[in-house]
């Protein structure tokens, strides 16, 4: 029999279901069903459920047809649940390593009606918050179980559903669903507890509660918060319909707390809604009011109580802003005593900085140019990637948009001709960046770059990411030396839009980069190119670099590892080119981090050709039969072509744990794998490179990652982002 069911939402959560579906089939426990509810996801939450039950036949996926909220979503997953326990998860929290065999144990030693388990508060900058299980049971109760009656502090751990594990034939027993609306948690867990005759308490962490920067209920502002009213006189009726004695105070004195809670969540209640919520809360008390009262707390807060059983709105907001404006001066205090007054550097640098600086926020008082578009990528490296094939459908379908790049200074003479531009750091400079109305980037703008109203900043990104990015490197210290993360979400912030490939770059960018920007899903636009490349336009290239039309191209094209500056994947040029033969040729490119390392290997007479230094790597990729590579999304611009691709991946398993990756390219490869370097030696000899399982691992791998790769990726671009048309 089926241990546990987990019943996973899935609602607009497509950045973390893959995390959370991993968590739970990871683990080393097997008597498990994973019934995934997919809410009418606007996203591909349901995508992504439907994936995962084609790999795991423990997952069983429900698309709803439309959407009905989280309550009457979850009593869906119950009705198909078959397990002898229910675990209700979020789609966007996630279970802790090893956890379920404990789990496991405490419910088949102790057959409990209901298993509370511990979790932490998983914040975006990877700090966890512990939860109150150690503060309501000081000392751990143990494996013993008991009823409410006798430890009604239970009621004081967090009232969800994900951090429990409730016995499924005692659910359809007591007739215990989750109601509609919002706050549904509070009418399931507490008439729960209040039923079960048996309770647990597991004190192991076992949920990462995940606390979303954006995107979360906890942090909307609106009127359905009002909707916690009618979720707590749903349990005092149960309370009354059970004839529950002696639990009445203790409930009580939750209802409160919960209501001062939301009320106290600027996030939450709207100010022109705080006097009403108010009012709803009075009458609440007034109404539930136990005849034997309740603790009231001490402090700060027994007064609120008291001022909440008085109806004193207009004192309770006067406190409550007086203590806001004493924690701001506190806050200012504290900021005021750690800095250090700079001292002035009489340096010509220093000034010519500071008044660039003047310059620049004096330019953010004029208006905004509405026919200027500014460009950039890789950190000003030059005219490349998917700003450059945007520019270039700009000049086509918006004439009347000027485009102006930015460029380092020794990078001036690689811009093609006619392409206007200024140089990073000079007046001009700092004049466009403060008057564009449209800011286009493959990587980020500085951090003093303002976001003016009515400018639109578009993130294009370079690559589908293997590797993890944004917050959550901060899970792989040892790749992110260095890295301020809130200065990253404060440069996120600006963005306006976000270029993705495909759907699975949505899904990590949304994870990675938490903001309110919207996601153009429409293809890379730098691929455009290679997806309307002819013949001719390969004899060309070919030609440029002298190659003849018979020679066998090998690309060979590894990514850096920031967390090994300077190391290089072994590879012998000489060796591969003893094994492709007399008509092989080989091109070398180092990553772009390394533009100024890089030194030619000499004549290409030898047959190996050092393309480091070639500015357009598009050009690299034409001209190539088979791309060697590891880690880089060289891989996804490649296969857009349909030509082989092997991966070499000698370090796989210390990177993947040191820097941390999206995607296992030893299970889901877009063609042959080698780990080492004879064994890359051997995929050639073999034929292997290009042989039928090659073949199908790499159609597999177009159809996921390059099926929007149609050659028009950079006009959708250009007519969302410059012309305002929607599709």
């Amino acid at each position: 029999m089926t241990l546990i069911s987990f019943v996973v939402l899935a609602f607009k959560v497509q950045g973390y279901l893959r995390e959370c579906l991993d968590s739970i089939l990871d683990q080393p426990l097997r008597d498990i069903e994973v019934i995934g509810v997919d809410d009418a996801s606007p996203d591909d939450s349901g995508e992504i459920l439907a994936e995962y039950a084609l790999r795991d036949p423990r997952v069983r996926p429900v698309r709803l047809a439309e959407n009905v909220g989280l309550g009457p979503a979850r009593n869906i997953g119950l009705d198909r649940a078959v397990g002898e326990y229910v675990w209700f998860v979020d789609g966007d929290d996630w279970l802790v390593p090893g956890c379920l065999p404990h789990v496991a144990d405490r419910l088949r030693d102790t057959a409990p009606d209901v298993l509370i388990v511990d979790h932490v508060r998983a914040h975006w900058n990877n700090i966890g918050t512990r939860s109150a299980m150690r503060d309501v049971f000081p000392v751990p109760p143990g494996a013993a179980t008991f009823a409410l009656r006798d430890r009604p502090e239970t009621l004081k751990l967090l009232h969800t559903a994900w951090n429990r594990v409730v016995r499924r034939e005692f659910l359809i027993e007591r007739g215990l669903r989750f109601e509609p609306g919002w706050y549904e948690d509070v009418s399931f867990s507490y008439p729960a507890l209040m039923a079960a005759g048996r309770i647990g308490v597991l004190d192991r962490i076992c949920l990462n509660y995940r606390q979303r920067r954006t995107g979360a209920i906890t942090k909307t502002r609106g009127d359905r918060h009002f909707e916690v009213f009618a979720q707590w006189h749903r349990v005092f009726g149960l309370m009354d319909r059970w004839r529950v004695t002696g639990l009445r105070p203790a409930v009580f004195e939750r209802m409160i707390w919960h209501y001062l809670t939301v009320l106290g969540n600027g996030d939450r209640i709207a100010p022109e809604l705080r006097a009403p919520f108010f009012a709803q809360m009075h009458a609440d008390y007034v109404r539930f009011l136990p005849p034997e009262g309740y603790p009231v707390p001490p402090g700060s807060e027994g007064l609120k109580h008291r001022l909440v059983a008085a109806g004193r709105w207009r004192t309770f907001s006067a406190l409550r802003e007086a203590h806001q404006a004493g924690e701001t001066a506190r806050r200012t205090a504290r900021r005021a005593r750690r800095r250090v007054t700079p001292v002035v550097r009489r340096t010509a640098r220093r000034a010519r900085d500071l008044a660039l600086g003047e310059y620049y926020r004096a330019e953010l008082h004029r208006p905004v140019d509405p026919t200027l578009a500014v460009y950039a990528a890789y950190w000003y490296r030059g005219y490349s990637c998917n700003p450059a094939a945007i520019y270039e459908a700009a000049r086509r379908l918006a004439p009347q948009v000027r485009g102006v790049w930015i460029v380092r200074r020794d990078r001036v003479a690689t811009l093609p001709p006619g392409v206007e531009y200024v140089v990073a750091g000079t007046r001009e400079y700092h004049r466009v960046l403060a008057r564009a109305r449209w800011l286009v980037n493959n990587v980020n703008f500085p951090d003093f770059v303002r976001k003016r109203p009515g400018s639109v900043h578009v993130q294009t990104h370079h690559g589908t990411p293997v590797k993890v990015m944004g917050l959550d490197q901060q899970r792989y210290p040892v790749g992110a030396v260095g890295m301020n993360f809130a200065g990253l979400l404060r440069r996120v912030d600006r963005w306006d839009y976000s270029i993705t490939s495909n759907s699975f770059s949505t899904q990590m960018w949304e994870r990675a980069y938490p903001a309110d920007y919207t996601t153009l899903e429409v293809g890379y636009p730098r691929n455009d190119r290679l997806a309307l490349a002819t013949a001719e336009d390969r004899g060309q290239v070919r030609a440029a670099l002298g190659i003849a039309p018979d020679e066998y191209v090998v690309l060979y094209a590894p990514t850096h590892r920031e967390h090994l500056p300077g190391w290089r994947p072994p590879f012998d040029p000489d060796r591969m080119l003893d094994v492709l033969g007399p008509r092989g040729r080989l091109l070398m490119r180092s990553h772009y981090f390394h533009d100024r390392e890089r030194h030619p290997r000499g004549p290409a007479a030898d047959g190996v050709l050092d393309v480091s230094a070639y500015d357009r790597v598009e050009d690299l990729y034409l001209a190539a039969d088979v791309l060697v590579t590891d880690y880089s999304s060289a891989m996804f611009d490649y296969a857009v072509l349909d030509r082989p691709i092997v991966v070499y991946a000698p370090d796989w398993d210390a990177y993947r744990v040191a820097r941390g990756v999206y995607l296992d390219l030893l299970a889901e490869p877009p063609g042959a794998v080698a780990l080492d370097f004879p064994g890359l030696l051997d995929v050639f000899r073999s034929g292997a490179v290009d042989d039928e399982a090659a073949e199908r691992a790499r159609t597999a791998f177009r159809s996921r990652f390059c099926a929007l790769d149609d050659g028009h990726a950079a006009e959708r671009v250009v007519r969302r982002v410059f012309l305002g048309e929607t599709p």
